[in-house]
């Protein structure tokens, strides 16, 4: 048997998922960036459910994309 923290938890399916998705809307945040919101939930619910530290990573870039698409808005809106 795997000795294992009681901290961790295993990573799951779902938590791999839900990361996966996490960081296909940061992408998506640079276009749309209220988008960014779900990614930065689904990055926090897929590092919850064991897939650390990328759900973590999953949603730093949807906040760092969601800022990224409202700097890219502003500059196309204003020029």
């Amino acid at each position: 048997m795997a000795d294992m923290p009681a901290s961790t938890r295993p990573r799951s399916n779902a938590a791999r998922i839900c990361t996966i998705l996490g960081f296909v809307f940061a992408v998506i945040a640079l276009f749309v960036p209220f988008l960014g919101l779900v990614g930065l939930i689904l990055g926090i619910v897929g590092a919850v459910l064991g897939d650390k530290p990328l759900g973590w990573y999953a949603a730093v870039a949807s906040v760092v994309g969601a800022v990224l698409g409202m700097v890219i808005a502003a500059a196309i809106l204003n020029s």
